[in-house]
């Protein structure tokens, strides 16, 4: 309309007019560019039995005009007109059947008809007068851009180049098309095309891992197209397979990187080897190591890109060794010795793998290292469990080697036994230190007492320090605290020991302490640290802990963030985990209760659910409503007031053990206290011991009251209490005096030796499961294990309930890369804010 934005188009003059228009894209896929070609419906003949059968290979009811697909860029317009209509309307039901003796009938009729419409014919009289070609059977293979994916579809070019399309083995075998201007025959081999389409699609599984229709295929991302194509190659190159794109070449694949066109070099220098190599995809392409590093660090998995659109394919295996060799490679493409093992474990599948003489015999060494058989010191007078003398054997082979150990077995498993079979083994070598918290020193000394009467203990702090230290010789063995060793550093420092063990090493998982700088200078043979937690926090105090154990394993603290600890904890990069994985698996030992569970007695857990009062609930209720209107008064976002929401959960969490903690004027009890006095009654009934825990002193100083009141004989210890005080209370427990063990959740969680107990009490649950287990493990210890028993009391319906759920879903990061469960992280603000808002 003239003066205004409304057109309008008659329909079909418009199809008519678009017919080979350059320009035409589909709505769905506007990226795909459209080719609308003229067509006609055709009348089919077919001999069936002893019969001839007609019918259009169109379904229509009216003139004007159809549109059909062909492919995904490829629709015709056919036009249907009066005569069409009038042949249609003589067939009975769109089709018409001829008995055979009409066939001479019939061709005359043809012949007529076929100067007005098209006609396709199985009849071979039919194309008597036709010039003909031999057909095409390969498979086309067409591959359309879509959306952020791909449509992949088989057809069949009788002509080869031109159309008509065809489905494979499918439709009618003589077909007549327009050739260069002169409408020739030819005849399909539809049974060979069925034959060569299920050798392709034997050659391409990945294609069945998709739905087909009608051999057509959505492949979701470029990943998924080139592994199709990587498939389709083989059946390409033998010319059974023709791929082709609907709008140029979108992605081209070059070539492969493989294990036998990967070629290495390795060359030794002290303790470092130099790596190079290159791989070559073909004779135009070389493709150096660096370049291979840079190009692995792309997200694509089993394909490299090039430049755009063009891509290498590399087998997954291949990729993650290669992977994990580029993340323990510094930038001068070399390889710590102690890192070798990630060469070594595929270099044997290399074809053109080349090694100079100290590669081979550093591996020699590593093989003697392996096989060396340890014998048990006949003075150790302990009787070992099998996985205890495993362990022993274990640490006398890596000090055999030359590197140092990290023993980092379940709490309650022995690991100062193991420790002190190898100091006994290692006296002849020379002096031996051990560190350790203040609240262990004096247990080290009692158990080398029992178990190593030949080792000369002694506790550092008296009498003329200078001279103790210098004075060390075979035999004997200092026990220092962390806190001691800091003040004499230079003292200890000069000193060369023959073996060195940190106890409690998570002490020194902090590199910027001063503690962690003076162990680090230390001068040992062979370096030995026992922890049940190498990983508290983060990543880096695993690096901290080898620093010390084996420096240059996991390379310097900017090298270990670059390639481990920042893709593993925050982008959860699963290679580098395994990478690291592999990398301290030498070199750290650590054992679960339920890995040695024959050698151990059972533990069983009981979760005793608590059920509040009407008065404690709304009490409660009333807390977190407070806590959520502090918290959203607050200035910032959630993640800047996380403090706010710690001390409000903590609020919250005090609340659920007694009301009382939180304002002392409150007049009711609480049902903790009153489950808690239940199952304590019934256990000293039956004449058992137990340990109570609680993360809160408060807490346990109203539970004192309590069995004060019930007149029941107990200990108590927390942060606070002296250590040789400490150590009397433990000793007269574990002599039998006393029921009941209150203990500070942290207090508790070193240096105790608690086996007379045989019940565990945890009277809140602790954010992290592993802290609460290495407080319960007191009661598992060097030799004396006997059947334990765990409650843990849990307010239901609160923060409690929630924190406990935790315990299931959020697995440390320590459980994650040593046991090879998948990590969860650090809780966030707003992971903690939603275990107050959540009712």
């Amino acid at each position: 309309y003239y003066g205004s934005d409304y057109h309008e188009f008659d329909w079909e003059k418009s199809l008519a007019a678009l017919i080979g228009h350059p320009h035409l894209f589909l709505l769905k896929n506007p990226g795909v560019n459209v080719h609308l070609v003229k067509g006609e419906p055709a009348l089919v003949v077919k001999e069936i039995k002893d019969n001839l059968e007609l019918s259009f290979d169109t379904k229509f009811t009216a003139e004007g005009f159809l549109v059909q697909r062909e492919t995904e860029s490829r629709y015709k317009i056919v036009e249907i007109n009066r005569q069409h209509l009038d042949i249609a309307g003589s067939l009975q039901s769109g089709k018409l059947k001829i008995p055979a003796k009409g066939r001479e009938s019939l061709m005359k009729a043809i012949q007529m008809l076929s100067a007005k419409i098209a006609i396709q014919s199985d009849l071979e009289e039919h194309f008597e007068n036709l010039p003909s070609v031999e057909a095409e059977n390969r498979i086309h293979a067409l591959i359309t851009p879509l959306n952020e994916g791909f449509h992949l579809e088989f057809f069949v070019k009788p002509f080869g180049t031109i159309p008509p399309y065809f489905k494979p083995g499918k439709g009618i075998e003589s077909v007549i098309a327009d050739l260069e201007g002169v409408r020739t025959r030819t005849k399909r081999h539809l049974k060979n095309e069925r034959e060569l389409l299920d050798e392709i699609e034997a050659a391409c599984p990945f294609l069945a891992e998709f739905e087909s229709q009608n051999y057509e295929w959505e492949l979701v991302d470029a990943e998924a197209c080139l592994t199709a194509m990587s498939e389709m190659e083989t059946p390409r190159k033998n010319g059974k397979l023709v791929i082709e794109w609907t709008k140029g070449q979108k992605l081209n694949l070059l070539g492969n990187i493989s294990f036998e066109n990967l070629n290495l070099n390795v060359k030794g220098k002290n303790n470092w080897f130099e790596v190079t190599g290159e791989v070559r995809v073909s004779e135009d392409l070389v493709l150096s190591m660096q370049d291979l590093a840079k190009l692995l660090n792309q997200d694509t998995k089993n394909f490299v890109e090039l430049s755009d659109g063009q891509f290498i394919a590399i087998t997954e295996k291949l990729r993650k060794h290669l992977q994990s060799l580029n993340s323990v490679l510094d930038d001068k493409n070399r390889l710590h010795k102690l890192r070798s093992g990630i060469l070594e474990d595929f270099s044997a599948d290399l074809e053109n793998f080349k090694a100079d003489k100290l590669w081979r015999e550093h591996l020699a060494k590593l093989k003697a290292a392996q096989k060396f058989v340890p014998e048990l010191p006949a003075t150790f007078e302990a009787e070992l469990r099998p996985y205890q003398t495993d362990g022993f054997f274990w640490l006398s082979r890596l000090a055999n080697w030359g590197v140092g150990a990290c023993l980092a077995d379940d709490m309650g498993l022995g690991k100062t036994l193991m420790a002190l079979a190898i100091l006994v083994e290692r006296a002849e070598n020379g002096a031996a230190l051990v560190v350790a918290p203040v609240s262990v020193c004096r247990n080290w000394v009692k158990e080398a007492v029992r178990f190593a009467p030949t080792l000369n203990f002694q506790i550092f702090g008296g009498g003329d320090r200078k001279s103790t230290v210098e004075s060390l010789g075979k035999y004997d063995v200092l026990v220092t605290s962390y806190s001691l060793l800091q003040t004499e550093e230079e003292l200890f420092t000069n000193k060369q020991f023959a073996t060195i063990v940190l106890d409690e090493a998570q002490a020194i998982k902090n590199r910027n302490t001063k503690r962690s700088k003076t162990v680090m200078a230390l001068q040992g043979d062979f370096r030995l640290i026992t922890t049940g937690t190498p990983i508290e926090n983060h990543l880096g105090e695993l690096w901290n802990l080898f620093n010390f154990t084996n420096p240059g394993l996991l390379g310097s603290h900017e090298f270990f963030n670059a390639k481990f600890a920042l893709p593993i904890e925050k982008n959860k990069d699963e290679n580098a985990r395994k990478t690291l994985q592999r990398l301290i698996k030498s070199f750290i030992l650590r054992r679960r209760k339920n890995q040695v569970l024959d050698d151990l007695p059972a533990k069983t857990e009981i979760i005793l659910t608590v059920e509040m009062s009407a008065e404690e609930r709304a009490f409660y209720e009333a807390i977190r409503r407070e806590a959520l209107e502090k918290i959203e008064s607050a200035d910032g976002e959630a993640k800047d007031k996380r403090f706010r929401i710690l001390a409000e959960l903590t609020r919250l969490r005090l609340a659920c053990c007694h009301p009382q903690l939180i304002d002392e004027n409150v007049p009711f009890g609480s049902s903790k206290l009153e489950l808690f006095g239940e199952t304590l009654a019934e256990l000293l009934e039956n004449k058992h011991k137990a340990l109570v825990f609680s993360q809160f002193v408060k807490h346990l100083k109203i539970v004192e009251k309590y069995l004060q009141e019930k007149k029941i004989a107990y200990h108590y210890l927390d942060g606070k209490t002296p250590p040789h005080v400490r150590q009397e209370r433990i000793d007269e427990f574990q002599r039998g005096s006393g029921e009941v063990f209150l203990i500070s959740l942290k207090a508790g969680g070193t240096g105790l030796n608690l086996t007379a107990a045989d019940y565990v009490i945890h009277l809140d649950p602790w954010w992290n499961p592993a802290v609460e287990d290495q407080a319960t493990d007191r009661v598992h210890r060097i030799g004396q294990q006997r059947p334990v028993t765990v409650y843990r009391l849990v307010t239901e319906n609160t923060v409690e309930e929630k924190i406990l759920k935790l315990h299931e879903t959020k697995r440390d990061l320590a459980d994650s890369l040593l046991d090879g469960t998948d990590s969860s992280g650090k809780l966030s603000a707003d992971d903690l804010l939603a275990l107050i808002s959540e009712v």
